[in-house]
């Protein structure tokens, strides 16, 4: 392909995630069935949190952020790559392309640091319970909220500017289902030492702070839980602490897998399963974690099913 420069690009060629013609229809059903799954299971979240007076809580609050930027996070990726694996349109606008990936970074920063907060409130209210209403009042919680979405923003502003300054003269083909910042990166030939440098600190930064926190909290948490005479209050605090877990693991997993290494490290094609695992399974599989494993979620649940009396 002629080389061409940044301000010549119009658009970008996406591979996906393979060339194979036989797998591009269980491809595309399976993906739309976790499409699927995760819109009915997160949205399903929050409209039970809104529903239920005994989640108005500030653990259920964030949960239902988690939900939202979930199904924004999944939305951002997943219905452009099944026009692509449906029609072969393969093609996306340069500037679809930096939106895509600005809202990509919004949301996954923000999940990030929304499960810093619950791991935060979790320890607030097993270490703390008699404070736990002064501290996490409605003001601080939207607080909270706030500041996790305009962390995100900012996050998004820098990767998005950076990037799409620089000169695109290699190529337009990018090797990935969705605009991401490695395989943008491979198709550049600026300069990009200083902004690779940029990128290990900005994740460096957002995952080992909340990673820190989340870490600190449950330090703290679990000793507590192991105190706790009442074999039914130990339970609960463990269903609700073991859900929350699940998620921080499936998450942060591929996220320092992807990001947390040199550049020489990078195969793209690795690359794809794995932010395939944070990109689609894990916001399909969250709505199953704190539904099967949270007795509170649980219990809402047959009331919500349970005949009205």
């Amino acid at each position: 392909m002629t080389p061409v420069n940044h301000t010549d690009v119009r658009e970008f060629v996406l591979l996906g995630l393979t060339a194979c013609l036989d797998l591009q229809v269980p491809l595309f059903l399976a993906f739309l069935a976790m499409y699927m799954m995760t819109l009915l299971g997160n949205f399903g979240i929050i409209i039970l949190i809104r529903t239920d007076l005994h989640l108005h809580t500030p653990m259920y609050y964030f949960l239902s952020h988690l939900a939202f930027v979930d199904v924004c996070y999944s939305s951002v990726i997943l219905p452009k790559m099944l026009v692509q694996i449906l029609t072969e349109e393969k093609t996306i606008g340069f500037s679809g392309c930096a939106a895509q990936l600005c809202c990509f970074v919004i949301f996954g920063v923000t999940e990030c640091l929304l499960l810093a907060v619950m791991a935060y409130d979790r320890y607030v209210a097993i270490c703390k319970p008699l404070l736990y209403p002064a501290i996490m009042c409605e003001r601080m919680c939207r607080w909270l909220v706030a500041g996790s979405y305009c962390v995100g923003v900012l996050h998004a502003v820098t990767h998005t500017t950076f990037i799409f300054t620089f000169s695109f003269c290699r190529s337009n083909v990018i090797n990935h289902y969705f605009c991401d910042i490695a395989p943008l990166l491979a198709l550049s030939c600026s300069d990009t030492h200083t902004y690779e440098v940029v990128v290990l600190a900005l994740v460096s930064l957002n995952c080992l702070s909340t990673m820190t926190i989340i870490f600190i909290s449950y330090t703290y948490i679990l000793p507590t839980i192991l105190r706790i005479r009442s074999r039914a209050s130990r339970t609960k605090a463990f269903s609700t602490c073991a859900s929350h877990l699940t998620v921080v693991t499936m998450f942060y997993g591929a996220i320092l897998f992807m990001y947390l290494r040199p550049s020489s490290a990078y195969v793209l094609d690795e690359n794809k399963m794995a932010t395939l695992f944070y990109t689609v399974m894990t916001p399909t599989l969250n709505p199953l974690v704190y539904s099967l494993r949270n007795s509170e979620v649980k219990a809402a649940l047959r009331r919500a099913f349970s005949p009205k009396t």
